[in-house]
């Protein structure tokens, strides 16, 4: 079996239900996610920076 007929059935296996599903989820909001992720990364840089101080 070579690399392009693994792809290739890879391919057509992960598309047999692109019909039936979509690929996104009715309760993923966009913005709620990328704001919640932000919100974290802030977090994480201000406890690092609180943490990180030269004594």
């Amino acid at each position: 079996m070579s690399l392009s007929s693994t792809a290739h059935n890879l391919v057509v296996l992960a598309s047999e239900g692109a019909e039936q599903h979509g690929g996104n989820h009715d309760s993923l909001n966009p913005y709620l996610t990328g704001g919640g992720a932000f919100f974290i990364l802030c977090l994480m840089l201000w406890v690092t920076t609180r943490l990180n101080r030269d004594r």
